[in-house]
């Protein structure tokens, strides 16, 4: 009886946190848009802002980049994926970490580093790209490169070559044995992963932030520009209404065809061949991808943050220590902002982490009632669907909900670290979920037959398991509520930001040591970001790293 209440206060927490910071801002930004301000049901906003020739550009303008970003990822993703999972040769792993880099910048930091790349004095300056949807499209591909490689060659290295040499011995050349057996069997992980890509691209609030916001902008900048410059929220409830739109047709799109994804296929054990002359132009278009779309941005980083006038040296960094930056009227130093930014992220983290560890363990709870797995199940949907809305839609929403309900309470700053554990919540249920469903559900059993309580087969049970997991799940944690901007630039006071938020703040005016600084705070951020994953990595007991 004490355990069903223990799991039943449990679910509580997790729904009644979940109704608050997460489907009262969404339900608070649609209802601010399709009511007056009486609160009468008025759907004129919706038309005022559809019929507007600006609203289509900046839709069409979201679709391009988007699209762009996915073409160019699936474009260099699906060579490296041949490359790095089907091929073996030495550096092989070299190459793959290399494409794991991604994963652990901040987006700012990544919008700075190609802001470096285009720059004028840039080694790409020449193209003239420097603040374009170009180059945004080219941020874009640099974050979705590995993720299109990891999906497709996951599935490519378990493909049967012998239907592969089949076709070649009976004399088909090898690009057509690729279109005509390979890519068949590859094209739903292709769509599936695509899906995906386009979904983060459609949400790259950040990288077109600090690339200038080329052209007309995006639903999300639109929704920032509405309510940041003209204070129109109603008008920034209706294209936060759109881009929720926009975001679950990706989301619908994704899902059908990941449904695909292992359809009629023969697989087996995963092998790998020595790379061949043949495969050459695979491995050219591998080899520019990594180093001019991934390696170069970030050397560039450190180049240019070390780079001034008179040479090299440490002046833009030590700027960060004494200087706001030129053109502001006071404000805080990259070191404050930094260590605000440590302070909210850390906040974030623990409130993510006890809210994710409380639904891992109930959503992988062994239950034999039908109506519990189908509760599960609904829990399950229910938790992801902050990762199926931008952030910037809950950065807006906390606005219109919580802080208008309670003005102070946005004002203390509380709001900033609950939105960015919001926002990290499903990537880090999603990390602990695998470890403790592993658990044998016999274990607990013949625990509570033998006498042990809920809370001993928690901690001797479940608690070993969770261990593997709860370090990288803190260092992800924290990493992603560390590098937010999307909802913080809407939440963080003047007088508390964030490095993000600093660092585009920089960019937003211009003079060489503003540029400067906001280099050198992009590299102070991106290391501090990939020290807290492998710190994070690196927390759990020994004897669980040994034996993982």
């Amino acid at each position: 009886m004490r355990a069903r209440l223990g799991w039943g206060a449990a679910v509580a927490v997790i729904l009644i946190f979940l109704t608050i910071f997460f489907a009262w801002p969404v339900g608070a930004m649609l209802i601010r848009g399709i009511t007056d301000d009486v609160g009468a049901l008025d759907f004129s906003a919706f038309g005022e802002v559809l019929t507007t020739s600006r609203t289509w550009a900046i839709i069409g303008h979201t679709l391009v980049m988007a699209l762009g970003g996915t073409i160019g990822s699936v474009v260099f993703g699906v060579p490296a994926a041949y490359i790095l999972y089907r091929t073996d040769f030495p550096g092989r792993t070299v190459l793959r970490s290399i494409t794991l880099v991604p994963f652990v910048l901040p987006t700012v930091v990544v919008g700075v580093a190609f802001r470096a790349v285009f720059g004028v004095n840039g080694p790409l300056g020449f193209l003239g790209l420097d603040q374009t949807t170009w180059a945004v499209i080219a941020a874009m591909i640099f974050f979705n490169i590995s993720l299109i490689a990891r999906q497709v060659g996951g599935l490519w290295q378990m493909l049967d070559p012998r239907t592969v040499e089949a076709a070649r011995s009976l004399g088909a050349s090898p690009i057509r044995a690729f279109f005509t057996i390979t890519l068949p069997s590859l094209t739903p992980a292709i769509g599936a992963s695509a899906g995906l890509v386009f979904l983060y691209c459609s949400t790259a609030y950040s990288l077109v932030r600090t690339l200038g916001t080329p052209g007309v902008g995006t639903l999300e900048t639109e929704v920032f520009r509405q309510t940041q410059t003209f204070l129109d929220l109603r008008t920034a409830a209706v294209f936060s209404a759109l881009q929720v739109v926009f975001v679950l047709a990706s989301v619908w799109v994704t899902q059908r065809l990941s449904h695909r994804a292992t359809t009629a296929l023969r697989l087996q054990q995963p092998v790998r061949q020595p790379l061949a002359r043949t495969d050459w132009l695979p491995l050219t278009v591998t080899l520019f991808a990594v180093v001019v779309i991934i390696l170069l941005p970030m050397i560039t980083l450190v180049e240019r943050s070390l780079a001034t006038e008179t040479g090299y040296s440490l002046h833009n960094y030590r700027l960060l220590m004494t200087s706001s930056g030129s053109g502001f009227a006071g404000g805080a130093t990259a070191a404050q902002a930094l260590e605000h930014s440590l302070k909210i992220a850390l906040d974030a983290t623990i409130i993510c982490m006890v809210m994710a560890i409380l639904t891992a363990l109930v959503i992988t709870r062994h239950v034999r009632s039908r109506t519990l797995a189908r509760a599960q199940r609904a829990l399950d949907t229910f938790i992801m669907m902050p990762m199926g809305v931008s952030s910037v839609t809950i950065g807006f929403g906390f606005l219109v909900s919580i802080h208008a309900f309670n003005p102070g309470l946005g004002q203390s700053g509380v709001l900033v670290p609950l939105a960015q554990a919001v926002v990290a919540l499903p990537l880090v249920v999603r990390s602990l979920i695998p470890i403790l469903a592993a658990v044998d559900p016999r274990q607990r059993h013949a625990a509570a037959v033998l006498g042990a309580s809920p809370a001993r087969i928690l901690a001797t049970i479940d608690g070993p398991y969770l261990l593997r997991a709860i370090g990288l799940a803190a260092g992800l944690s924290f990493s992603v509520s560390l590098g937010e901007f999307g909802a913080t630039s809407f939440l963080a006071s003047p007088d508390y930001q964030t490095l993000p938020v600093y660092i585009v703040r920089l960019l937003s005016r211009p003079g060489a040591d503003n540029f400067g600084m906001a280099l050198a705070a992009a590299v102070v951020l991106g290391v501090v970001a990939a020290v807290a994953l492998i710190l994070g990595e690196r927390i759990r007991p020994r004897t669980l790293r040994s034996t993982s």
